[in-house]
């Protein structure tokens, strides 16, 4: 089974299976989207879920991993390793996949369809062209489309704030609008590739040498804009369901690293109610932006507030985004009961073009729950120690702090085992921490992390 690292499928004909494919961070979601269809089908439903994590254990049912630079260590020198893999490269790995689609169609043939389900919609996934099978999510050509960011600033000029920008194509109009700029733009410039996340093809410069150290295609377009001191990193949380209904799940505070690299977020948002507002207006408007273009499913908009309460867009992300399941836990323990979780949402918003009847917002200033998420990633390669196993889920922790069980907690996802060598930009794990107020949240964040380091060898 080529690129295949790890299979335990065992199906049930007498269950109604889905897919998920993407990055274990987001597999919390399905287990929202699990209970949805369960009402909906009346039946025992499973998942199957494709990865590219590599783990010393998988604790998951009917899980398949696929990541084929650890595969290749593994067969040239039988040692497991923990390697990062683009998302292109992964979902190209689950199309071509003989095993996989052999699954599907056994799935198909029993049930009569399956539906797909993904962290984030790719071209590079081809398995909806199988009878039967249909994508859960966006359309991945238009997703795919949203995510350039010279198109987001060029659809958004006029429309929502933006810092003053240019658009370079190739590394020379980079490098000549940069000079020119430079004296003008004192506080820095901010030049990203048409596509980037996470901090990574984006940087803050202050010269030439920080151009020529970051850059190098030459062909490339470029997007330069003004870079504006700021305290404040909102991001706001939404579904598009057409032209109309914007569904605006929350908004959390983004911690940012080394000026652009993103590492966790904290709810509820520490900004006041006007600004708020305004966020959420914003994200409508650009909402109905992409509306226009034929997405519909789940979005992200990142946004930053300078010390005069201004507020500047940043970029759309057309995906889940990385604490969407914090945000299903957080409506299922502040909404009345039977509220639509997101995937609902989600589903109702692709498939039907409507928000269901039962979609409520949430109130930004809901006392149930406070949270704090933060991403470990490695600056280099580690090998780590002892395994470390979560006391209990994620989604059993909200309502632990909501109920009053218990006052404050926090848990490590996705630590991937010990004894094991994870590659550099990859994850030592994720923290997630949930209170009754930020102070005891970042507590939990700090504590988290601290028990991380203790299980890196040396």
């Amino acid at each position: 089974m080529k690129d295949i690292l790890f299979s335990n499928i065992n199906l049930d004909r007498n269950r109604y299976y889905f897919f998920y494919i993407g990055e274990l961070k987001s597999y919390g979601m399905n287990l929202f989207l699990k209970d949805f269809f369960a009402k909906k089908f009346k039946r025992d439903v499973g998942i199957v879920a494709v990865v590219p994590d590599v783990m010393k254990q998988y604790n998951y049912e009917n899980i398949i991993v696929v990541n084929s630079p650890s595969k290749k260590i593994l067969e040239n020198d039988n040692k497991l390793v923990a390697s990062r893999i683009k998302s292109d490269q992964f979902v190209r790995s689950v199309s071509d996949s003989k095993y996989i689609v052999e699954i599907i169609k056994k799935i198909v043939k029993n049930q009569g369809n399956l539906f797909v389900y993904m962290h984030e919609s790719n071209p590079e996934m081809t398995l909806d062209s199988i009878d039967g099978v249909q994508l859960l999510g966006p359309k991945s050509t238009i997703a795919n489309e949203i995510n350039n960011k010279v198109l987001q600033y060029t659809l958004l000029n006029g429309i929502v704030p933006l810092a003053d920008f240019r658009i370079c194509s190739g590394l020379d109009e980079l490098i000549d609008s940069t000079e020119k700029l430079r004296k003008k733009w004192k506080d820095g410039i901010f030049v990203s590739l048409s596509y980037s996340a996470a901090g990574m093809n984006s940087a803050i410069t202050y010269s030439l040498d920080d151009i020529l150290k970051e850059f190098k295609d030459e062909h490339k377009q470029y997007l330069i804009t003004r870079y504006i001191p700021h305290q404040y990193d909102p991001t706001v949380l939404g579904v598009v369901a057409n032209k109309s209904d914007i569904y605006i799940a929350g908004i959390a505070d983004q911690r940012i690293e080394e000026g652009n690299k993103f590492t966790g977020s904290t709810y509820p948002s520490i900004l006041n109610s006007k600004l708020k507002g305004k966020l959420k207006e914003y994200t409508r408007i650009v909402g109905r932006v992409l509306a226009e273009r034929g997405y519909r499913g789940i979005f992200g908009c990142d946004f930053i507030v300078d010390e005069n309460e201004d507020i500047y867009f940043i970029e759309v992300n057309a995906r889940k985004q990385g604490t969407t399941m914090e945000f299903c836990c957080t409506m299922e323990q502040s909404l009345p009961k039977g509220s639509a979780s997101i995937p609902e949402i989600e589903y109702y918003a692709v498939l039907k073009d409507i928000l269901p009847e039962n979609a409520m917002e949430l109130d930004d200033n809901s006392d149930k729950v406070c949270w704090s998420t933060y991403n470990f990633k490695l600056k280099e390669d580690v090998t780590t120690k002892e395994c470390l196993i979560p006391e209990t889920d994620e989604r059993k922790l909200f309502a632990n702090v909501a109920n009053r069980e218990i006052g404050k907690g926090y848990m490590i996802l996705e630590y991937p085992g010990g004894n094991l060598t994870i590659k550099k930009e990859g994850f030592l794990g994720r923290v997630v921490s949930v209170a009754k107020n930020r102070e005891d949240a970042s507590e939990g964040i700090e504590l988290g992390k601290k028990t991380l380091w203790r299980y890196i060898d040396g």
